[in-house]
C-alpha cells in the first residue's frame, strides 16, 4: 500500500518559500524527511510501499522555511490503516433476469486489485446507487461485504444506470465506479394480467346472456303474441 500527504502553504509575505516534510514513526525517535515531493504532485509528500507501514502511527509535519526563518505546522498522527481510500470496485457486470415473470438487476463486481483482501489486512464493504434514467435523484442499496446483489421493484421499459464503490472498515468511500446501464424489457405484471383474463372472461360471458336473453326474448315474444293470420 502507499499514501500521499498534501498541505496548504500560508501566508509567505511575498518571499519565496520552501516546504519540507518531516516525520517519525511510532516508538521510534528517528526523524525522516519526505521519500517524495514529486509523485503526487506540488506541496505533496509520497510515501511508496516501502516506506509504508500499516499499523503504525506516523507523526507527521512540515516545515516552511524563507528568508524570515522557519515556521512548523502542527503536528498530525496518523495511522495509514484508517486513512485507506480504495480505488472503485471493477469488473462491475449488470444483468436483467427474471424470477417469477418479475425482471430484476443482478450487479456482481470484483474488489479493486490493488486493495489486498485476501491476506485478510483490509475488509471492504460495497454500495450501489441505481438512477432510473431522465431522473435526478439516485437509491442507494448498502451491499456490506457481498461481491453481487439484486435490485427489484423496476420500472417496466425503463433504464437504469448503475454505480458501485468500496470503503475498508476504517477509512474513506472510494471514488464511484463507472455508470454501467440496463434497459428493463417491458412486461406486465403477473397480478395485472391475470386481472385483464378474468375481465376478458367476463365480458364474454356478459355478451354471451345478453344474447341469450335477446334470443329468449323473441322466442317469448313470438309464443305470448303469435302472428295474427291475414284476412
Amino acid at each position: 500500500e502507499t499514501f500521499t500527504c498534501w498541505w496548504v502553504p500560508g501566508s509567505d509575505g511575498g518571499l519565496p518559500t520552501t516546504y519540507a516534510l518531516y516525520y517519525r514513526k511510532e516508538n521510534s525517535d528517528t526523524v525522516y524527511e519526505c521519500p517524495d515531493y514529486h509523485t503526487a504532485g506540488e506541496n505533496s509528500c509520497f510515501f511508496n510501499k516501502n516506506d509504508t507501514s500499516i499499523w503504525v502511527n506516523y507523526n507527521i509535519t512540515v516545515v516552511a522555511t524563507n528568508a524570515h526563518g522557519s515556521t512548523f505546522s502542527d503536528p498530525v498522527d496518523i495511522d495509514v490503516v484508517y486513512i485507506v481510500m480504495p480505488n472503485p470496485p471493477e469488473k462491475v457486470v449488470v444483468t436483467v433476469l427474471e424470477d417469477k415473470g418479475w425482471p430484476f438487476l443482478r450487479v456482481s463486481w470484483e474488489p479493486p486489485h490493488k486493495a489486498d483482501t485476501r491476506s485478510g489486512w483490509i475488509t471492504l464493504i460495497y454500495e450501489l446507487r441505481i438512477r432510473l434514467d431522465g431522473e435526478d435523484e439516485w437509491e442507494m442499496h448498502l451491499a456490506g461485504q457481498q461481491e453481487m446483489f439484486n435490485i427489484f421493484s423496476l420500472r417496466s421499459g425503463g433504464t437504469y444506470h448503475v454505480q458501485v464503490r468500496c470503503k475498508p472498515d476504517h477509512g474513506f468511500w472510494s471514488e464511484w465506479s463507472s455508470t454501467f446501464d440496463a434497459k428493463v424489457p417491458e412486461y406486465v405484471h403477473r397480478e395485472k394480467s391475470t386481472w385483464i383474463l378474468i375481465t376478458v372472461f367476463c365480458a364474454f360471458i356478459f355478451l354471451v346472456l345478453v344474447w341469450l336473453l335477446h334470443m329468449n326474448s323473441h322466442s317469448l315474444k313470438h309464443c305470448i303474441l303469435p302472428p295474427v293470420p291475414g284476412p
